[in-house]
This record gives structure tokens, sequence and C-alpha cells, in this order.
């Protein structure tokens, strides 16, 4: 017995069947989201001296299925238009609104809503703390936007990456030194200057250190509108206010700055997250925010996290 063939109508008389339209469905509804994730793609990356960088990135492209009868979307539309659209120009809110723009005249019969997520490694140079020496470092990004019938919400993501020394193990460290050296010198008032330098320069001396570990701050920011994705900003405004950024180029120089800052920058995963915080609230343009630190325990086999948002109603939740 022969059996039908419903057909693609862009490609009619191809003879190609078009599994998607037909009527085989035992169940009905509509869909969130329907589309891809990690499709692989190059993106063109604007640098602040006006030229470009192509990455490689991974996207996640959707649209909403309004029609509960129709059993699929187009997904060979979203990955054409992604990839035309993210050949044509550098990152940014134009592109991703031109982007979900096509997403949704694609289908315009079946969805009004769409989203497109790209994540990629961003590219910035560092100068050393001290010397003059500077260095890439590159910062895992995430670059959001979702459509909603012309109405269009921006989100940046980014993870920056840091130091973080224990003040509860700086105060028992102190305490050790102190007990070296009473140890040492006992009740003599009169100790030199050369004597308590010489002493220092020891092991003796520095016989507990504060354990340090390396940190992590995801940052994820939400504008209503931008004309930029203002990833630089964000990372030199992180920074900035922990103080204590892995670095790249290191001399010896620049290794005892670091290790100043450590010391002088003591703070739990709390004391990281509040920095941030006030520093984000100061941001007009920032419609909301979530802030999750993670200090990976070098004491530990679980890491201490903290989490933050702004608090608005419908937005960003901590979970």
């Amino acid at each position: 017995m022969d059996h039908p063939i419903t057909l693609d109508p862009r490609v009619e008389g191809s003879g190609m069947p078009d599994v998607a339209s037909n009527d085989g469905s035992q169940l009905r509804g509509r869909l969130d989201r329907v589309g891809m994730n990690h499709i692989e793609v190059p993106v063109l990356v604007a640098q602040a001296d006006g030229s470009t960088m192509t990455v490689p990135a991974r996207a996640d492209a959707y649209v909403n299925l309004e029609d509960p009868d129709a059993k699929g979307i187009h997904m060979s539309r979203l990955f054409i238009a992604l990839q035309e659209s993210l050949a044509s120009q550098p990152l940014s809110p134009a592109l991703f609104k031109e982007c979900l723009e096509r997403f949704v005249e694609s289908h315009a019969d079946l969805s009004k809503q769409s989203e497109l997520t790209v994540h990629y490694e961003h590219m910035l140079q560092r100068k050393a703390l001290i010397s003059d020496n500077k260095a890439w470092r590159s910062y895992p990004c995430s670059l959001r936007a979702i459509y909603d019938e012309g109405a269009i919400k921006y989100l940046l993501k980014v993870r920056i990456v840091y130091s973080s020394t224990c003040p509860c193990s700086a105060a028992l460290a102190r305490q050790l030194i102190q007990e070296a050296f009473r140890k040492q010198f006992g009740d003599n008032d009169q100790i030199s200057t050369e004597q308590m330098d010489a002493w220092l320069a020891t092991e003796e001396a520095i016989c507990a250190t504060p354990h340090s570990q390396r940190s992590f701050a995801d940052i994820e920011l939400v504008f209503d509108d931008c004309e930029s994705f203002p990833i630089e900003v964000l990372v030199d405004g992180a920074e900035s206010v922990l103080q204590t950024a892995v670095q790249a180029a290191v001399k010896r120089e620049d290794e005892q700055e670091f290790a100043r800052l450590n010391g002088q920058n003591l703070m739990f995963c709390e004391d990281a997250a509040r920095r941030l915080r006030h520093w984000l609230e100061a941001q007009s343009d920032v419609a909301d925010y979530r802030i999750k630190v993670s200090h990976v325990e070098s004491l530990h086999p679980h890491d201490a996290v903290s989490i933050v948002v702004k608090g608005i109603a419908g937005g960003l939740n901590p979970e």
C-alpha cells in the first residue's frame, strides 16, 4: 500500500520526505524552547585597538513552539541563520538582535520568542604588577540574549580567577610567629634592628604562612539595553575590587607584589562577594546581577561558596 509523503515547501518536487510536517504525533502542546546546544562556530571579537580577533565558540540557539499542533521546528533554519550572522560582524548586542529576529522570522508561523547564547574565551592583554611585561589572559565568557515579541534582554557572564588568603589562617600564622619570636629573644628588651633583620631573614622566623587558594568569581549581569557588551570594563572593575587577580607575566618583583597584595587583602568568600556587590550596586546601567564566589580550599577537600543577587522582582535568583 502506498503512503503519502509530505514535502518541505522549499524542496517541493524533490521527492524528499519532510517527517516533521507529518501529522503523526500522538501528543500535542506548546513548548517553551526548542533548538540546539553546543553548535561549533567561529566568532569575531572586537579589540580595544579597533581590530578583530577570530576565536572558537559554541552557541545555543532556540525558538519557542507556539503552535500546539506543530510537530517541531526547522532546526536547519536556525543553524544557517546563526552561521551567516556570526560570520558577518563582531559580537555585539546589535548582532544578537539581528540573529534573534531572523530566528523568529524563519518560524513566523510557529514562534514568537527566540534565544541565543555564545560561549567563548575572551582574550585580554594584561600588564604585569610591577615589571614592564604584558601577557594574554583568557576569560570564560557567555553572551546571551532573549527576544520576546520585539523586546530584548541581554545577559553577560564572565569568570574572574583570583587568589584568596584566609583571614583565620593568617591570624593563626601570626600567633606562631609571635611564639617563635619569644622563643628566640625571650625577655630581651635590648634587641637591635640588625638582630631583628637577621632573624626575620631566616626560615625559622616565618615559621607559618596562611593558606591561599585559587578562587573564582562568576559574575552575571543583565542589561535592558546596551550598545556593546562591557566585558573589559567588567573584568577591570572586578579585578580592581578583588585586588588579587591571578597573573600571566611574572618576574620576581611581580611575585613579591602579588604576595603583598594577598597579605593586605585577606578575605573569606563572604568578603569577596560583598566587595563585588558593593561595586555593582554603583553601576547604574546594570539592571540585575548574580555573583557566585567559589574559594577552592587548600585546607579542605570542599569549596567555600557565597552567592548574592540584586534581589529584584522576577530577576536572577541564587540557584
